[in-house]
């Protein structure tokens, strides 16, 4: 998916070390709305980056959209053309619908509910996706996640997986990244990531083990969320995201809701660098943005060209730099233990 915002915002993101403290403290992440493409476009519900966290471990990007019914009315669906990346991954995860996805590595494949389709951008390469004329509802989450530095310049590449449900008392999970509920992802990463689904059945509490070393942020898409062990038990609703820092072991939630809640759990290792992230780059200097930027308008071999896409727009044009230098932005990983 692309950042079709016509005035993006720079992102920079510092690293901390973690302090030894006591009492699990969790941060809520509210979502704003943003428009995928022009007036009629599909909406989504962006909760990273945000201006109070822009990193959870090495997720930097987080889009959450539907159920939006696109088979009538006015809202045409997912259709978003040639568009560049470079320095990050996207992680594309549906829950109902399907996306037909073309890149400039030659891959032509189908996102669909529970598979995992996993991008490497690297160095640059563009990609399209567009839900197919079968989808009815479109629903899913679109999510990035930043190199590290030294591999940042890696080649092009993209893995699917299917992960198999994990089911335990009060909840069903499929792990399409990293490792929860004794169930492990085969797709490698470049940086200590967890990602997964959790649906959860309505009025049941259960505990999550995680890696204190970790971040973890916990989306909600469905259902009413209670996290039980925060200082104070915090309510969840649709759309927002509980941010948990560093050093928790144990996550307690309840579903407080009469149906299932449907969960999507992020986490990770700090990533201990500082990157800027404009439209859909990742890279750690102004000059390296803007270099990917006229590359990208000049339709460079740094990027190739994507084969089979059939909309108007082949080259999806990037918007203007701001007129000062990309800056800065914090972003202090948190601590899950109060002092």
């Amino acid at each position: 998916m692309s950042n079709l915002e016509t005035a993006p915002v720079e992102m920079t993101c510092c690293p901390t070390a973690a302090t030894d403290a006591a009492g699990l403290k969790v941060q809520l992440l509210t979502s704003r709305d943003v428009p995928l493409g022009g007036p009629r476009a599909m909406t989504v519900h962006r909760t990273l980056p945000q201006r109070d966290r822009s990193l959870i471990g090495g997720w930097c990007f987080a889009d959450h959209y539907g159920p939006q019914d696109v088979s009538v009315g006015d809202v045409p669906g997912m259709d978003v053309p040639p568009h560049p990346h470079i320095g990050l991954q996207t992680v594309s995860w549906l829950f109902s619908g399907e996306i037909e996805h073309r890149d400039t590595n030659g891959v032509h494949a189908m996102v669909r509910p529970g598979e995992l389709n996993l991008m490497t951008a690297g160095n640059g390469i563009a990609h399209t996706e567009v839900s197919t004329p079968q989808t009815t509802v479109l629903h899913g989450v679109q999510l990035w996640v930043a190199l590290p530095a030294d591999a940042a310049g890696t080649h092009r590449d993209f893995a699917h997986y299917v992960p198999v449900p994990v089911e335990r008392v009060g909840v069903t999970a499929r792990v399409f990244l990293g490792e929860l509920f004794g169930s492990r992802s085969s797709v490698d990463t470049f940086s200590p990531l967890l990602g997964a689904e959790l649906v959860v059945d309505a009025g049941a509490s259960i505990t999550l083990d995680v890696d204190p070393v970790f971040e973890h942020g916990i989306l909600v898409d469905a259902g009413a969320l209670r996290i039980d062990n925060a200082t104070e038990p915090l309510d969840v609703a649709r759309t927002e995201m509980a941010y948990i820092g560093l050093g928790a072991e144990a996550i307690e939630l309840t579903n407080t809701a009469d149906e299932p809640a449907r969960l999507i759990v992020l986490g990770g290792e700090p990533l201990g660098e500082d990157i800027i992230m404009w439209w859909n780059f990742v890279g750690r200097t102004h000059e390296e943005i803007v270099a990917a930027r006229e590359e990208w308008m000049a339709r460079s071999e740094r990027f190739g060209q994507v084969h089979g896409y059939e909309g108007d727009v082949q080259h999806l044009p990037a918007p203007v730099l701001p007129g000062t230098r990309l800056k800065s932005r914090e972003n202090v990983p948190g601590n899950a233990r109060e002092h």
